[in-house]
């Protein structure tokens, strides 16, 4: 059960030892599993990619099953999470993949495990629901990057290679990609890479030619983190709070609000205080922009965050629309951005 002493963290952010090769990285399916046969040859890549990278990979049973949108009941996924949490050989956790119901185990899940074994947890997209909760809860860095079943092209795009040097500690520093995946193409095999078909361009909201900030970084898939918004496991204002002296920079990964929704989330989120403290907000490139109303993101960003006279960064190399830098939430981070390139660079303090 998540207790409420648990939910209390140490006060400083605690960083995970990086894998070295040979380590052994558990896969679990916290949210949906991998049944169809496109996704079955998805996986199997991946497991075979990382063993020629030098890894062991661990799959627990939940990973190749799915019904009803998930991998398995709530106590199931949370049992089989927990038992990689457990186990001493296991050095980091990467998610199988998305979905839409991970909410479901935050229930059940005992996050003693996590802070008497800690580890690397790695996902994105539903996985925020663990990821947000065990950064801002306990003050332990999760990563916001590729699930695992991502891993599983036969040739590895460089934001995929840049995410393994993160996991090994060998990469602080990410620059934005040449191009980025417009559409998304069909698979025949499972193993192909990315549909690489736009150039890459960093957007500032206020047309500013360049802009730069730093602070403690946190976010993940706004669709997810709105909510967690009032629930038990959302202690966001207690970690800005104790965070305050080091600014606080939000990322957000839209997959399906509308703009409609992104209006009244971002209010939801400004009212309550979340931008206290902040020094820069980034936003990845939107999976979809559907509006009722023909609301753009930017008209959304500036009917509400307009008056916080803050910089933000749009369509940045984050989240669902690949390709994707990898994000260690709670790390010290500094954002470049000018001409449409950027960087992100981590101080794990």
């Amino acid at each position: 059960m998540l207790c409420d002493k648990l939910i209390l963290g140490s006060g400083y952010m605690i960083y995970p030892e990086f894998i070295r090769e040979r380590d052994i990285i558990g896969i679990s399916a916290p949210s949906a599993g991998l049944t169809k046969p496109l996704r079955i040859n998805t996986l199997n890549n991946a497991v075979k990619k990382f063993e020629e990278k030098g890894y062991k990979i661990l799959l627990t049973p939940n990973v190749r099953k799915n019904e009803d949108g998930v991998s398995s009941s709530a106590t199931i996924r949370s049992l089989e999470l927990a038992s990689l949490y457990q186990n001493k050989d296991v050095k980091a956790i990467i998610c199988a993949t998305g979905g839409e119901f991970l909410v479901e185990m935050l229930s059940c899940f005992d996050f003693s495990v996590v802070q008497k074994n800690i580890k690397w947890l790695q996902g994105y997209s539903d996985p925020t629901g663990l990821l947000f909760t065990i950064t801002t809860n306990l003050d332990i860095a999760t990563i916001y990057g590729s699930n695992f079943a991502g891993f599983g092209m036969d040739t590895w795009h460089e934001s995929l290679e840049n995410n393994l040097y993160v996991l090994e500690g060998k990469l602080m520093m990410q620059k934005s990609f040449a191009r980025y995946e417009s559409m998304r193409v069909d698979m025949i095999t499972g193993r192909e890479g990315y549909y690489l078909d736009t150039p890459v361009y960093w957007k500032i909201l206020n047309q500013e030619k360049e802009v730069s900030f730093k602070g403690r970084i946190i976010g993940g898939c706004i669709d997810i983190i709105t909510e967690l918004f009032g629930t038990r496991f959302d202690k966001t204002k207690e970690f800005i709070e104790k965070y305050k002296g080091d600014g606080i920079i939000w990322y957000f990964d839209n997959c399906e609000l509308s703009m409609e929704d992104m209006v009244r989330t971002l209010w939801k989120f400004k009212d309550n205080g979340w931008f206290q403290y902040t020094t820069g907000i980034i936003f990845g490139r939107s999976a979809t922009s559907y509006s009722n109303m023909g609301i753009t993101l930017e008209d959304a960003l500036n009917r509400v965050l307009g008056d916080l006279d803050l910089p933000i960064i749009l369509d940045t190399d984050i989240g669902h629309v690949p390709p994707r830098m990898t994000i260690i939430n709670g790390a010290y981070t500094m954002v470049y951005c000018k001409d449409g390139k950027g960087t992100l660079e981590f101080q794990l303090k």
